[in-house]
């Protein structure tokens, strides 16, 4: 019988495609990755990943044993999530995946109602740009900004998130709009609704920098670097920005909750999910 951490090792190298990257997605050193998966390899007695220069690459037989490996992994997280809806208590702790622009800008600010109202859960927050497995337990709770696929999840559409043109008042009252220069995101984000829908408000209009997140963008704006296309419940409230009337079509963005069909009974996964519903519905920039 061979060790199931083993396996572990070699399931984040297949998905990563180098020993470092397994290393880095489990949090330990290259060394401990290329040992356990010698082990795995001689318990198996097969080889199973051919180590090429800048890559790792599955044998045929490693192919086979990933599939099997995966299909393990989906029952022992189906364990896993089974055992954690049968849990009483409502304490415990509770991970919530959500993008960075809704962790730094909207839920830390009310993280201090859940722990008065229920002192016994403790909520983790993820925030992750890109989206995370909850099959495999990388979170209990997801906000996503697309709508999630996955059969095995329950969906709930919990808010809306508008966007509009911002920039510094000065900026706005000495800058005419035909001279407008935008912030923009750069090329590793260029499929983004947002991107799209303000490169096509600038209609040729120049870019005068990219920034890789939102909160980067709301500086830049703030510092008068030119025009931003930020979420309303952001740019409404900054005293130095305005919001700028433009030709084109409005904007928004739906906020949806998500959790694995497993989990959803889970008291405390409960409690976390319906007090976020309740302070998306109580803000009304965000409501639906």
């Amino acid at each position: 019988m061979f060790d199931w951490e083993n396996l572990r090792h070699f399931l984040a190298i297949a998905r990563a495609g180098t020993l470092s990257g397994a290393a880095r997605a489990l949090h330990v050193d290259h060394a401990t990755v290329s040992r356990r998966l010698g082990a795995l390899e001689a318990e198996l007695q097969m080889p199973l990943v051919e180590r090429l220069p800048r890559s790792c690459r599955l044998t045929p037989g490693g192919t086979k044993i990933l599939e099997l490996a995966q299909s393990m992994e989906t029952a022992a997280f189906g364990i896993a999530r089974h055992a954690r809806a049968q849990q009483e208590p409502l304490d415990g702790k509770v991970a919530l995946s959500a993008p960075p622009v809704l962790v730094a800008h909207f839920l830390a600010s009310h993280l201090a109602g859940l722990r008065r109202e229920h002192p016994g859960i403790q909520l983790s927050v993820l925030a992750q740009s890109q989206q995370v497995s909850l099959s495999r337990r990388e979170a209990d709770v997801a906000l996503r900004l697309v709508r999630p696929k996955e059969p095995s999840n329950v969906v709930r559409r919990i808010g809306r998130m508008p966007f509009a043109l911002y920039a510094h008042k000065d900026y706005a009252a000495t800058v005419p709009s035909a001279d407008w220069t935008f912030i923009a995101y750069d090329e590793s984000l260029a499929d983004m609704p947002q991107q799209q829908w303000l490169l096509k408000i600038a209609d040729g209009r120049p870019v005068g920098c990219e920034l890789s997140d939102i909160s980067s963008h709301l500086a830049a704006a703030r510092a008068g670097a030119g025009v931003a296309g930020l979420p309303c419940f952001i740019g409404d409230t900054e005293a130095d920005l305005v919001r700028l009337e433009h030709a084109g079509d409005s904007f928004a963005r739906d906020i949806w909750l998500v959790v694995h069909r497993d989990l959803r009974r889970s008291k405390p996964v409960r409690v976390v999910m319906d007090y976020i519903a309740g302070v998306f519905s109580d803000t009304s920039m965000l409501s639906t």
